[in-house]
C-alpha cells in the first residue's frame, strides 16, 4: 500500500476509534437527553470510518468513491454492502436497523426507543471491537478498558398504555412497530444482532440478599391461582402483534368492512389502533388472548387466535370502536 494511502487509512481509523469512544460516552450518561440519537449517530460514523478504510487497504483509493462521481465517498450503507455481502447476516442487519433509527427524524425519537434498541446498540459496539481487530489489528481494549464495552441499561419495560396515552398516536404507533419489528427479529438472528437482556428470579430465605420479599396474607383481597395444568404457549399463542394485524386485515378485507378512524373510513388497522383494543379491553392481562414471555428485561407478548376474533368481532359490531376506544383512553387529546 502506497505511503499517502496509508497516511489516510490511519487518519480514518483514529476518526473511526474517536466516533466509537463518543457513542459509547454519550450512551453512558443518563443525563444526556439524546443520548439515543447521539449513539446512533456516532457509532454509524465510527462503522463508516473503519470499513473505508478496510475497503483502502484491500483494494485501493478508488474504491471509496463513487465510480460516476470521483468527488463523492461512498456511504455508510454502501460500504456494508461492500464488505458483509450476505444480506442475511446478523451483524449486516444490525447496522441496517440502527442505520434505521439514525435515519429516523429526531421529533419522533423518544426516551422509549433506548428500551427497544439496547440489546442493538450493545451487539453492535461488540461487533465492532471485533471488526477493527480483525481488519486493522486494532485492540479497542487497549484504548478503553474492558468494562467500558458494556453499556448502561436501563431496568425500565416499556408500557403500551403509558405510550399510547402520552404520544400522539402517529408517535405511538412509531414506538410500538419499532419494539414488534425488533423482537421479531430477534428471535430469528444470533447475539451478532442483538444481545438480549435476561431478568432471572430467584427465592431466598436470607432476607440481607433478597431485593423484594413476598407473604402468605390470608385477608388479602389479590387472589392468586393454582396452576394445575401446563399450557404450551408455543401451540395456544402462536400470534406477534404484527400477525395479528394481519389477520384481522386479511378477514376486514374479504368481508369488505371498513373501521372508521377519525370520522373515515380505513383500508387496515395498524399497530397502533390494536394497542388500543390491547389498553382498553386489558388484552394483554388476559392469559386468554395473551402470554407474556417475562424471561427477557423487555417483555415480549405473543397472542392467541381469540385475541384476533374478539377485534374481529368489535370492529363488526361498532365500526367507529377505534375512535370510540380512543376518546376514552385520551379524552381531549389532540393530534400534531
Amino acid at each position: 500500500m502506497e505511503e499517502k494511502h496509508t497516511k489516510t487509512v490511519d487518519l480514518l481509523l483514529n476518526k473511526a476509534t474517536e466516533a466509537f469512544m463518543m457513542a459509547i460516552e454519550i450512551y453512558n450518561k443518563p443525563s444526556i437527553k439524546y443520548r439515543v440519537e447521539g449513539f446512533a449517530l456516532f457509532i454509524c460514523n465510527a462503522w463508516e470510518l473503519m470499513l473505508k478504510a478496510h475497503l483502502i487497504k484491500k483494494n485501493g483509493m478508488d474504491s471509496i468513491y463513487y465510480k460516476d462521481n470521483a468527488n463523492r465517498t461512498l456511504s455508510l450503507e454502501n460500504c456494508i454492502e461492500k464488505v458483509f455481502t450476505n444480506n442475511k447476516d446478523p451483524l449486516r442487519k444490525n447496522l441496517e436497523k440502527i442505520i434505521e433509527l439514525r435515519n429516523t427524524s429526531t421529533h419522533f425519537i423518544t426516551e422509549e426507543y433506548e428500551m427497544v434498541y439496547i440489546p442493538l446498540f450493545q451487539a453492535c459496539v461488540l461487533n465492532f471491537s471485533e471488526k477493527i481487530e480483525v481488519f486493522h489489528n486494532i485492540d479497542m481494549t487497549s484504548i478503553i478498558p474492558q468494562n467500558f464495552l458494556t453499556l448502561s441499561v436501563s431496568m425500565k419495560s416499556l408500557n403500551e398504555k403509558e405510550i399510547i396515552a402520552k404520544y400522539p398516536d402517529i408517535i405511538a404507533n412509531k414506538i410500538l412497530n419499532s419494539k414488534d419489528t425488533v423482537d421479531d427479529l430477534v428471535k430469528n438472528n444470533n447475539n451478532k444482532f442483538a444481545i438480549s437482556i435476561n431478568h432471572y428470579l430467584y427465592f431466598t430465605k436470607d432476607k440481607n440478599k433478597a431485593t423484594n420479599t413476598v407473604a402468605i396474607d390470608n385477608k388479602s383481597s389479590d387472589k392468586i391461582q393454582i396452576v394445575t395444568k401446563l399450557k404450551d404457549p408455543n401451540v395456544t399463542h402462536t400470534y406477534t402483534a404484527n400477525s395479528c394485524i394481519d389477520a384481522i386485515n386479511n378477514h376486514l378485507k374479504k368481508k369488505e368492512i371498513k373501521p372508521i378512524y377519525k370520522d373515515k373510513p380505513i383500508d387496515k388497522i395498524n399497530r397502533y389502533h390494536f394497542s388500543l383494543f390491547c389498553s382498553y379491553y386489558g388484552l394483554k392481562e388476559n392469559d386468554k388472548y395473551c402470554y407474556v414471555h417475562k424471561q427477557f428485561s423487555n417483555f415480549q407478548y405473543s397472542y392467541s387466535q381469540q385475541v384476533i376474533d374478539f377485534i374481529i368481532t368489535e370492529i363488526i359490531n361498532d365500526l367507529k370502536v377505534i375512535d370510540n376506544i380512543k376518546n376514552k383512553l385520551t379524552p381531549g387529546a389532540k393530534e400534531f
